[in-house]
């Protein structure tokens, strides 16, 4: 494979904990790049060749600052066409906004914020008005993301953000799909999510992990060059790729015997259920934990530990 664009995850750690999230973002996540890791990443991708779209995001980049802005820089110098996401927490006001913006102006040609449009309350739906007047005042694009949650209000529609479905994976297998209407499993036959073959753009997380899909590695690039991951992909081979490009999650199931509910919401909601069953088999190509609803959080004595989520 060839992508032309990387999109790094800076951080698991969000400001929020929404119900939709595939990445199981939350206040209470742990995993972040450091800014040596982000040019290590960066030197790969220029050693690609490929490449040349870098963005950023998350959970939520903007609580690394200083991270996300030495990486924003050290890629608009290396030529990489910039972009970042962002769920707009910091922007309270228009001066607040031009504080966290203008050091990034000139440099990334576009802002997507992800809003939950619809559930928020008044003054974050200010938030996103804030970022749109100061970012057109600083010439950098910017392009409003919101997921369409089951029930959501018409009236309440605004023509300029970007409406995609929830896809049921990650948080929204546990909050949002039971509530969801039900179809047979045997209907999901082929994968949903984008061009598993040849993806053009792959995922990076803190740890290195190349994903394809969120939670489906191919390799990680601190241990073995990105070139090297991508010129050796061998998707028909590759154990979780392979069938699903066969027969989708249907295929899945069929292939390794698993136990499996007669109806899901959707194809990425019998995928993860099914990925969910085979970590114990693949735990280096199913990862890292985040993906999979363990947090890695820090208890009141400043250690690490582990809390699943419940996936019934």
């Amino acid at each position: 494979m060839k992508p032309t664009g990387l999109h790094l995850l800076l951080s698991f750690q969000c400001s929020r904990e929404c119900d939709h999230c595939f990445v199981w973002g939350s206040p209470f996540q742990r995993g972040a790049m450091t800014g040596e890791t982000v040019k290590g990443v960066l030197d790969q991708a220029e050693d690609m060749k490929s490449v040349e779209r870098i963005s950023f995001g998350g959970g939520e980049p903007f609580l690394y600052y200083p991270v996300l802005l030495s990486a924003v820089r050290m890629a608009a110098r290396r030529g990489f066409r910039v972009g970042v996401s962002t769920n707009a927490y910091w922007a309270s006001c228009e001066s607040d906004c031009t504080e966290w913006l203008s050091p990034l102006a000139g440099l990334i040609e576009d802002l997507t914020i992800s809003s939950d449009w619809y559930h928020w309350e008044a003054d974050l739906k200010q938030h996103v008005l804030n970022v749109c007047a100061v970012a057109q005042d600083l010439g950098i694009a910017v392009q409003v993301r919101s997921v369409v949650f089951p029930g959501s209000l018409d009236e309440e529609r605004d023509p300029q953000i970007l409406e995609s479905p929830v896809e049921y994976r990650g948080r929204a297998s546990v909050e949002l799909a039971p509530e969801a209407p039900q179809v047979s499993w045997l209907e999901f036959k082929s994968c949903a999510c984008g061009d598993l073959r040849d993806p053009k753009e792959v995922q990076i997380d803190p740890y290195g992990n190349v994903h394809v899909c969120e939670g489906i590695t191919v390799g990680n690039l601190l241990k073995r060059p990105l070139r090297e991951i991508c010129e050796d992909y061998e998707p028909d081979l590759h154990p979780i790729v392979g069938p699903l490009l066969q027969g989708g999650p249907v295929e899945l199931v069929l292939r390794y015997g698993l136990d499996h509910k007669m109806h899901y919401a959707d194809a990425c909601h019998a995928c993860y259920d099914a990925r969910l069953a085979l970590r114990g088999r693949f735990p280096e190509i199913l990862a890292p934990d985040q993906m999979y609803g363990v947090k890695r959080e820090l208890d009141p004595l400043g250690s690490l530990s582990d809390s699943v989520a419940d996936e019934t």
